[in-house]
């Protein structure tokens, strides 16, 4: 599963420029390291060949829904199931978006003592999520956008800590084939989401402090040493 993920990069026209969207579109993003459930995050959608910046909230809610009870959920959709399964296969067939990263975490060790991990690109490139993306009315005429990461069967580096991970596009072009709206196929789309090549993603320790959403800076990575 994915759980918690992070975006740590310090600059919101650094972001601008290697998702490919205006910078004036990121102008209230700041630095994450602990990005949780329910929480708000951002997603880039496909629309008219631009790519495009929504602010969104992590869990998906269905614009049919008379509540967000079921958010938490649906932070995750397994890409075995997610073109079939009612919560997610409209969205699948219309409003699929790439989620932004730079990492995500899973835990290691024993309940009483589990200690968090962080898994990100060997390359440092960003990571890029295939998610969804829904809007629903928690009041009149006040939309709320709402998304989720889709997950896959773990490849064999992330396999010995967690049985799935989050399908990770390889490269801009994917994420193009991932978003695109006029796709008159998408079940076709299902092949993207396979775990990524072993070789993509290094793991650091973390800070235990990363046990609580409530925490969210840099010193939650202060421990990194790579793997």
């Amino acid at each position: 599963m994915c759980g918690r993920f992070t975006l740590t990069r310090n600059y919101p026209g650094e972001v601008a420029t290697l998702l490919g969207v205006e910078e004036a579109t990121l102008e209230t993003f700041r630095p994450r390291y602990n990005i949780a459930p329910l929480q708000r995050h951002f997603v880039v959608v496909s629309e008219y060949e631009r790519r495009k910046i929504i602010p969104a909230r992590w869990g998906l809610v269905n614009r049919w829904a008379k509540d967000n009870s079921q958010a938490a959920r649906c932070i995750n959709a397994k890409a075995e199931t997610v073109d079939v399964r009612p919560a997610f296969r409209d969205a699948f067939q219309k409003r699929r978006c790439v989620v932004p990263a730079d990492g995500f975490y899973e835990w290691t060790g024993p309940r009483s003592a589990r200690r968090p991990l962080w898994f990100h690109r060997a390359d440092g490139r960003l990571v890029l999520f295939a998610g969804l993306y829904e809007s629903w009315y928690p009041a009149k005429d006040e939309p709320e956008t709402t998304f989720t990461i889709i997950t896959c069967a773990a490849n064999k580096f992330i396999m010995p800590i967690h049985d799935r991970m989050p399908v990770i596009l390889p490269d801009d072009e994917a994420a193009e084939d991932w978003m695109n709206p006029r796709e008159a196929k998408p079940v076709t789309l299902k092949r993207l989401l396979v775990p990524a090549a072993d070789s993509l993603l290094v793991m650091s320790e973390a800070s235990p402090l990363v046990n609580s959403p409530k925490n969210d800076g840099p010193e939650l990575l202060a421990l990194a040493s790579v793997r």
